[in-house]
C-alpha cells in the first residue's frame, strides 16, 4: 500500500452549502476533497483537527527541538545592552536556529566570570573585565562592539554643587574594574581629590542598587548610566560630571566570548553574531518595537524617556556596524597597566577575535542589511 504525506487540510462548503473537507498531499493526485453533509460536519471538524495533530504536530515539535539552546548573559540595567535584548524580543536568534536564554549578571566583572566558568558562553560586558580576566589565565576575547563611548554621569544627592564637596563621601560604582569604575576613575584625574584617597569608592551591583543607595543616604555620589541620571534629575539630584563628553573611546559594553567556546561551536558564535548585526539593524528600522523594548527592560513606560533614551543610545552611541575597536580595548588596556603590572607588555588584539565580523562583511551579509 503507496503512503503520502499529508500537506494541508481545510472545510469548506460548495455553493448549496455542501460540505467537504479537502485536503493535499505529495501524492500525485496532488488534491482531493471528501463531502460530507451537514449533520456529519462536527465529526469531520474532530477529525480534521485529529489529524493536523497527527501529520503536522511532529513535525512543528520537531522543528522546535532543532533549535539549539544557549545562554547570554547581559550585565546591566541600562541600554547599552538593548542590542541583546531587541533581537531576542524580536525574535531573530530563533531566525538563526538559536533558543537564546538571557540571564542578567550585574557588573561586567562578574560577567566575566559566567563566561570563564562556563556557566553561559556569551555575554556582553565592558572590554576592561575581558582583559582582567585573560590576565588571570582566562581565554575571553571580544568579538563584536556594543559602545564605544562611556555614557556615565556623577550624580550627586542634593545640597552637593561641586566633586571637591565629596572629600570623606562614599562614592558608588557597579563593581570595581567595570565601566562605571574606571569612568569614575578617569574623569578623577581631573580633580583635586582623587578615589581611595579621598573618598571611598563602593562596589554595589547594579544601577538599580546604586539608585537605592543614593535615596537612602548610603552614599553621596553614584556613577550612574543615562537612563537613571534621567531619573534622579526628576528627584531633584544633579550631575556633575558628564563622561561621554570627554570624548575618549572605551568599550563600555561589547559581545564577548571564550576562545575554548569558539573552537568547539564556531557555527554557533556567528549564528549568534549574525542575530545581534541584525538585531542592530532591527532596532533602526523598527523605532516603535525598540522603544518597547526599552520600557520592558527598563521598567519604564513613560513614553517621553523612552524616546529620547532611543535616541541618545540607538541613534548615537551603538555603532551601526559593530566591529570590534582596537582604539577602545586599548584604552582600557592603558587603564588596567596602572593596577596590575601583568598587562604591561601585551597588545590590545590579542583579546579581540575580529575573523567573525570580516566574515559577515565578506559574504555581503552587513551591506545587503543596510542598502
Amino acid at each position: 500500500m503507496q503512503t503520502y504525506r499529508v500537506r494541508g487540510i481545510c472545510l469548506a462548503t460548495d455553493a448549496n452549502g455542501k460540505g467537504y473537507v479537502a485536503y493535499a498531499s505529495d501524492s500525485p493526485n496532488s488534491f482531493a476533497a471528501y463531502w460530507i453533509t451537514k449533520g456529519r460536519i462536527f465529526t469531520v471538524v474532530l477529525g480534521s483537527a485529529l489529524l493536523l495533530y497527527v501529520f503536522l504536530g511532529p513535525a512543528y515539535a520537531q522543528s522546535k527541538s532543532r533549535l539549539q539552546k544557549v545562554q547570554a548573559v547581559f550585565s546591566a540595567i541600562g541600554s547599552s545592552q538593548s542590542s541583546l535584548w531587541i533581537p531576542y524580543e524580536a525574535g531573530i536568534f530563533r531566525k538563526y536556529g538559536l533558543d537564546v536564554e538571557l540571564l542578567y549578571v550585574a557588573g561586567g566583572s562578574r560577567g566575566a566570570q559566567v563566561v570563564v566558568a562556563g556557566e553561559a558562553p556569551i555575554a556582553m560586558f565592558n572590554g576592561a573585565a575581558v582583559i582582567s580576566a585573560d590576565l588571570a589565565g582566562g581565554d575571553l576575547v571580544n568579538i563584536a562592539s556594543g559602545m564605544n563611548v562611556i555614557p556615565f554621569f556623577l550624580v550627586v544627592g542634593p545640597g552637593y554643587k561641586q566633586v571637591e564637596e565629596l572629600r570623606g563621601k562614599k562614592v558608588a560604582v557597579t563593581r570595581f574594574g567595570s565601566a562605571t569604575d574606571y569612568a569614575l576613575r578617569y574623569a578623577a584625574e581631573r580633580w583635586p581629590i582623587k578615589p581611595d584617597r579621598d573618598f571611598a569608592v563602593l562596589q554595589l551591583g547594579g544601577q538599580p542598587d546604586m539608585m537605592a543607595a543614593l535615596r537612602s543616604g548610603a552614599v553621596q555620589a553614584a556613577m550612574l548610566n543615562a537612563e537613571f541620571t534621567i531619573l534622579a534629575r526628576r528627584e531633584g539630584y544633579r550631575d556633575l560630571v558628564d563622561a561621554a563628553s570627554l570624548g575618549l573611546a572605551f568599550p563600555t559594553s561589547g559581545l564577548n566570548t571564550s576562545r575554548s567556546f569558539i573552537r568547539s561551536q564556531r557555527d554557533t558564535v556567528l549564528r549568534f553574531l549574525r542575530a545581534y548585526v541584525e538585531g542592530i539593524h532591527y532596532s533602526h528600522m523598527h523605532r516603535s518595537f525598540a522603544v518597547s523594548v526599552l520600557g520592558k527592560y527598563l521598567k519604564n513606560q513613560d513614553g517621553r524617556f523612552l524616546e529620547a533614551v532611543y535616541d541618545l543610545y540607538v541613534g548615537r552611541y551603538i555603532p551601526k556596524i559593530p566591529d570590534p575597536s582596537t582604539e577602545a580595548m586599548k584604552t582600557a588596556l592603558d587603564q588596567l597597566v596602572e593596577r596590575d603590572p601583568r598587562a604591561r607588555g601585551v597588545r590590545a588584539e590579542q583579546f579581540i577575535d575580529a575573523s567573525f565580523m570580516q566574515e559577515l562583511d565578506k559574504e555581503g551579509f552587513i551591506k545587503q542589511l543596510w542598502r
